[in-house]
């Protein structure tokens, strides 16, 4: 997610209408969700980044050491601390109780990122193994409160986009060595069995997150989508496969027309706060952009299924570490960037990312931001949030939005926007206060 700048485009997770089918035949494939998901991202349980939880990362903190992200986490520790720290951590970070809250508030699914070396660990690599038990508890409860899953292979070798919540912050070597490709199968093949074991719960892969088009061959990711559909599928018959847009427009997978091919999904995020054109927006104006996505949703919904598949009520990059491990922010002009100084002069992070320190305005902004972004997504098919909870940056903790009322619970209690679904989603018309027809 999130460490590195990133482009902004409308964030959306796409079902796409291969061989035949239709957006009628849509509501067959959302387990407990019916026809619109309302799920929320697992992360940082399977694949640390040190901003959701900084406590794992708090002792390197102005240290000499170059401790960024899982790889040099366990470098640093060796295998034997970094087993077991991450062991107390698996245990802890994803709670039963954290289940049934998600789904007392009204969601139907969860998403779990993991990265491949929870599947295959080679000489020189420092990961640790031992996630599948907890992740397999996970299901269990999610079973057990009525949702559904998605696993989402979060990491693969030599890293798709040298994010740190890769695995591996720094070079984009995925597509280097076909030793590379052939593992993220093998990865895809073991999440595939759990899928298989968990029929009833698991209702999709997502076969790899944010491969970055920028330092990857677009070809060699098709080709990889290809491979992964036949693995997953050999399998998994019956279970909806995910491939992400890469940072492309989705119109740019339009003629991804594979014969054969059915219940896929094309996924793409939307962030506020990566880019200057949507970090510098005023409040009315970030509405005014989700209205503007939300149009866009419903056009790809009416040729490819939509859903988004990250999002947050996050207007400022200030979490910390958010942008990497010891790194600033643009809000206030502690990192390097374009503008080279602030958003605007005096901009500053304190109480940026705590609900007690947002007044009523504030407050009021973000329910009606929430509200405007599932007002959006919702013309497609539905959405996750990122994240379901973290240690410090409020305003990417859904379980505590919802819990403070700046989030609806459920999600369908809206107070600003008169969306409603009695109309087929895809055809559905906008009437969120900010949005006009």
């Amino acid at each position: 997610m999130r460490a590195l700048a990133r482009l902004s485009a409308v964030a959306a997770v796409v079902f796409a209408t291969f061989a035949g089918s239709s957006p009628s035949d849509l509501s067959r494939r959302f387990g407990n969700g019916g026809d619109i998901i309302r799920g929320v991202n697992l992360g940082g349980l399977f694949v640390l980044e040190p901003w959701i939880k900084p406590s794992l990362f708090k002792q390197w903190e102005g240290s000499s050491a170059h401790v960024v992200d899982e790889w040099t986490y366990c470098a640093t520790l060796g295998k034997n601390e970094c087993a077991s720290r991450l062991k107390q951590h698996w245990s802890t970070w994803v709670t039963e109780s954290d289940i049934a809250t998600l789904a007392k508030l009204g969601l139907n699914h969860v998403r779990i990122p993991i990265g491949y070396w929870a599947f295959t660990v080679k000489d020189g690599e420092p990961y640790v193994q031992g996630q599948i038990p907890y992740l397999k508890q996970v299901l269990e409860w999610t079973r057990k409160y009525k949702l559904n899953a998605v696993l989402d292979l979060h990491g693969v070798p030599g890293s798709q986009n040298g994010f740190d919540n890769s695995g591996k912050l720094g070079e984009i070597g995925w597509q280097q060595t076909q030793e590379n490709i052939d593992r993220s199968i093998q990865a895809l093949v073991g999440l595939a069995n759990i899928a298989a074991q968990y029929s009833n719960v698991v209702d999709a892969i997502e076969v790899v997150n944010e491969p970055a088009i920028w330092g990857l061959s677009k070809q060699g990711i098709i080709d990889y989508y290809k491979r992964s559909y036949s693995a997953i599928r050999d399998i998994a018959p019956s279970v909806t496969i995910v491939i992400h847009d890469a940072f492309l427009s989705p119109a740019e997978w339009d003629d991804l027309n594979v014969q054969g091919w059915s219940n896929v999904i094309l996924d793409t995020h939307t962030y506020h706060v990566f880019v200057k054109d949507r970090l510098t927006l005023s409040r009315d104006d970030h509405l005014k952009a989700t209205c503007q996505d939300a149009g866009n949703v419903r056009n790809f919904n009416t040729h490819l299924w939509t859903i988004t598949g990250e999002w947050s009520l996050a207007t400022t990059d200030c979490a910390r570490w958010l942008n990497g491990f010891g790194r600033g922010a643009r809000w206030d002009g502690s990192l390097p960037w374009e503008m080279n100084g602030p958003v605007y002069q005096g901009a500053t992070c304190a109480g940026q990312n705590s609900i007690s320190a947002w007044d009523s305005p504030t407050r009021g902004f973000f329910r009606q931001f929430a509200e405007a972004q599932m007002d959006a997504y919702e013309a497609g098919s539905g959405w996750f949030f990122w994240n379901f909870k973290t240690e410090e940056a409020d305003d990417w903790n859904y379980i505590k939005l919802a819990q403070n009322g700046l989030i609806p619970n459920p999600p369908t209690d809206r107070h600003y926007s008169r969306y409603s679904l009695d109309n087929p989603h895809w055809n559905i018309k906008l009437n969120s206060p900010w949005c006009h027809e």
